[in-house]
């Protein structure tokens, strides 16, 4: 309670969605981190263990990998009968489906990034008029003390938003690099297992 009675005297009206901000850019940080992290790591483990057994992708009556590129082969690999361009159509659809699944909470994460810094912007004003109006009411010389508080407040808020906006947009940026090479992969590895469905050994293919 006392850090939050400090922080409403630093930022003033502003305390409280500046802090919201920088607690939904904390939780996205640490969500889509974990995320795709696990989606990474999950996926070169289960694809090398498989190498090595010497079975490439999983059959369709098996049980659910716990690698997101297996699911997409075993995908296909129930579909095996079909048509390659019907398999091909099934994979895009498939693929879609993870790319909103390892975007999510990006565009939160840019909101956040452009309303952090319009809040600064706006305690800067706030503390400006709070500044003037004591400079009005106070009818005397104007002192460096009358100015302190409410500059202070200016500084801090525009810092404050500063610093929530810089991680997020950089947050969504790099996440957004990492989901798309994540997929790149995805994208990659289907390929591949529709060109084994059709006959294509592994070592033949790209």
């Amino acid at each position: 309670m006392a850090f939050i009675n400090q922080l409403h005297a630093q930022l003033g009206l502003m305390s409280w969605p500046l802090l919201i901000c920088s607690v939904i850019t904390l939780a996205i940080w640490l969500e889509r981190g974990l995320t795709l992290f696990w989606t990474s790591l999950r996926g070169e483990q289960e694809k090398r263990r498989r190498r090595r057994q010497g079975r490439l992708y999983p059959a369709g009556e098996e049980a659910r990998p716990a690698s997101v590129m297996l699911r997409g082969c075993q995908l296909l690999m129930r579909h095996q009968q079909c048509p390659k361009a019907l398999r091909e159509d099934l994979a895009a659809v498939w693929l879609q489906q993870q790319r909103r699944r390892l975007h999510a909470g990006l565009r939160v994460l840019t909101l956040v990034g452009v309303i952090s810094p319009l809040l600064g912007l706006l305690g800067t004003v706030l503390g400006l008029i709070d500044m003037f109006g004591s400079i009005g009411e106070s009818g005397g010389p104007v002192t460096p003390a009358l100015l302190a508080d409410g500059l202070g407040l200016a500084m801090s808020t525009t810092a404050a938003g500063l610093l929530i906006a810089l991680p997020a947009i950089a947050g969504a940026q790099l996440f957004g690099l990492w989901a798309d090479r994540l997929l790149d992969g995805l994208t990659h590895e289907l390929n591949r297992c529709n060109l084994h469905l059709e006959g294509l050994k592994a070592g033949e293919a790209p």
